[in-house]
């Protein structure tokens, strides 16, 4: 079994969205968050989803911590009531500390942005750099072309359908942190099976 989470990426988006429940959803996670004593890891931005998560988590007297490349730092508007905020170089940097970090990755609604950090830390699950639980939160099924894309992948021949099984997904935030705490690794390297 894996150990306790204590922390945990979130990947999200600097937008609102157009439906009210996107917001409303980043808000209850980071206070559930906060609940659980959990850490919450993300972009370090105050706007949208992504400023959402974080005052919900902190609201609730959670720890947060905010990682924000130079450039984005006004942008995105850097969040400057957080636990900590970590200003870095690159995106590259941005990801690299995030994944450090953080002991579980959740995808909310976003976009390319946020498909791009969540689609690297799985692909680096499925290539066994780290056996860290994976997640969509799919709420308002926003997920549900990417689970179409993702199950296509397989029919076709690209992607085992065990990869697709580490993938821990939820509708709403209770479910999305009771599976988290049952998480098992169900991890098979991807090539294991090429001979050195």
């Amino acid at each position: 079994m894996m150990t306790p989470i204590k922390s945990m990426a979130v990947f999200c988006g600097s937008s609102t969205g157009n439906d009210p429940i996107y917001m409303e959803t980043a808000e209850r996670l980071g206070r559930k968050l906060a609940e659980q004593n959990i850490t919450l890891i993300y972009g370090g931005a105050q706007v949208g989803c992504m400023g959402a998560v974080a005052d919900g988590c902190l609201q609730a007297n959670g720890k947060v911590i905010g990682v924000i490349p130079e450039k984005l730092r006004d942008v995105e508007i850097a969040h400057l009531q957080l636990t900590e905020l970590h200003v870095v170089k690159t995106m590259h940097e941005r990801k690299a500390l995030m994944a450090e970090l953080a002991d579980a990755f959740v995808a909310l609604p976003g976009g390319a942005g946020t498909l791009e950090e969540w689609f690297e830390v799985f692909t680096w699950a499925q290539l066994g750099y780290h056996q860290k639980p994976c997640c969509l939160l799919n709420v308002n099924h926003y997920f549900d072309p990417l689970i179409a894309l993702l199950d296509h992948t397989i029919k076709q021949g690209f992607m085992k359908p065990s990869y697709r099984d580490m993938i821990v997904m939820a509708t709403n935030v209770d479910d999305l942190i009771e599976s988290i705490s049952r998480y098992s690794p169900k991890h098979e390297v991807k090539w294991s099976q090429i001979e050195s």
